[in-house]
């Protein structure tokens, strides 16, 4: 019989994680400083990043080291599983392969970790003991949370008002691992208090939430600004999952002929795809597609532009596909996917046609989730089931055609913590929301001029 879970022993773990950047067809247009719009050099980044982080956004060199600290810690929950879902393709009736890996078994149940614990590692050793950092639906905020304890590091988080009144459980996660957690915008900052005046009933952004945590962290010598996608190092630290699929299927016998990641920042579906855009590259006939949500369709709807990180203009300008920074979503449950931009990256690779990218609206997103947890008995994250369901949706176009593609789904979250998400689905309380054609084209105007 094939199997079911095909895993990795501790010793095949990667030692290195995969850059991308040396690999690129066409290299990043170069971030610029918010004030004078002008490319950035390491001394513009070093009020928010260690050096070491720093160093790893523009590095050239195609694999980089991973500190054995941070790989003995990884030790704790990886490698995670690559698993067969024999019972979802029975319940499709496809010839297709589904396969899943499994970021949910790591301590705060997401791929998260992946960079939170590197994050902290590289700011501990250089005597950074403050973090400040934003959190859309508290995946990445409770990772940090975990790994700032692990290295002894006090962290500020700024969660997305949304979010924070949803899923109160993972603000008490952030706070058991001794977090402070603070609602966004919030009086706390200069930032928070001027939207807080225009729009007391504002229920935030990742976008606003940057603002006040970058504007925290300037403020302090003691303390360094953390964020948990779209920069390059993320994506860097997050191929370790890709890196250990990548064994996996050659201990299957097999070979995915297309790959689905949601993608909010670009840190899941940079973390599974970037090693397979490497062999895309190389020759290897396989599809990269990222998932995104019809309310928060930066890929499928937004500019290819430059754009601040953050609604204060505060964050460095990157070129990336963006529906602008005045942008304030719809409080969809998938809040770690309500960001107005993309990671360069990723946006760069969709902008060359190298990945796909589809979006969805929430109701049919939850109908793949709860199908998905009734086969394979996990209930899924919100931002992850925009991924099953892109993976469901083309188990089925094989069973129409009579394919068999090996499917590949990055499984990066576990849902338990968004039970209201799933009970608002179960009485038919969701909403879908596309967002109007002409509010993008408003909050677009706003882009910021440069060259």
């Amino acid at each position: 019989m094939e199997a079911t879970k095909i895993l990795l022993e501790e010793k095949e773990m990667p030692t290195s994680w995969y850059n991308i950047l040396p690999d690129l067809p066409k290299p990043l247009d170069p971030p610029l400083n918010p004030m004078t719009k002008k490319p950035i050099g390491p001394e513009d980044l070093a009020p928010l990043f260690p050096m070491g982080l720093i160093m790893q956004e523009v590095s050239q060199e195609r694999f980089i080291e991973i500190p054995e600290e941070v790989q003995e810690i990884y030790k704790t929950y990886r490698p995670t599983p690559l698993i067969r879902a024999k019972r979802l393709e029975k319940h499709l009736g496809t010839p297709a392969r589904i396969y899943y890996k499994y970021e949910g078994v790591s301590p705060a149940g997401s791929h998260k970790p992946n960079t939170a614990i590197a994050q902290a590692y590289f700011n501990k050793q250089e005597g950074v003991t403050r973090l400040t950092t934003e959190t859309g639906a508290g995946q990445w905020g409770s990772a940090l949370a975990m790994a700032c304890r692990l290295m002894g590091i006090e962290l500020t988080v700024y969660m997305v008002k949304a979010s924070y009144e949803q899923k109160p459980y993972r603000r008490i996660m952030m706070e058991t691992w001794g977090a402070e957690v603070i609602p966004s915008p919030s009086p706390r900052t200069k930032v928070g208090q001027k939207i807080l005046a225009e729009t007391p009933e504002n229920p935030g952004s990742l976008g606003i939430a940057i603002s006040e945590a970058v504007e925290d962290a300037v403020g302090r010598d003691d303390t360094k600004y953390s964020l948990g996608s779209v920069l390059n190092h993320v994506l860097l630290h997050q191929t370790v999952i890709g890196l250990e699929v990548q064994k996996q299927f050659e201990k299957a016998g097999d070979y995915p002929d297309v790959i689905f990641g949601c993608v909010g920042g670009g840190s899941s579906f940079g973390g599974i795809g970037l090693p397979y855009v490497k062999e895309k590259l190389e020759g290897k006939d396989i599809r990269l597609v990222a998932v995104e949500p019809k309310a928060c369709p930066t890929l499928t709807r937004g500019k290819y532009a430059y754009d601040f990180g953050d609604t204060a203009g505060m964050a460095p300008i990157v070129k990336m596909y963006t529906l602008g920074h005045t942008f304030v979503p719809a409080p969809i449950h998938a809040g770690g996917l309500r960001y107005h931009g993309d990671s360069p990256i990723i946006c760069s690779l969709y902008d060359q046609g190298i990945i796909e990218a589809v979006a969805y609206n929430q109701n049919p997103v939850f109908e793949a989730a709860v199908s998905f947890a009734q086969t394979e008995g996990i209930i899924v994250a919100p931002e992850t089931a925009h991924a099953v369901k892109a993976g469901i949706d083309e188990a089925i176009k094989c069973r129409e055609s009579g394919e068999a593609q090996t499917i590949l789904i990055n499984l990066t979250g576990h849902g338990n913590f968004d039970m209201a998400a799933y009970d608002a689905y179960h009485q038919g309380k969701l909403e879908d929301f596309e967002y109007p054609e002409e509010k993008i084209e408003e909050a677009l105007t706003h882009l910021p001029k440069v060259g």
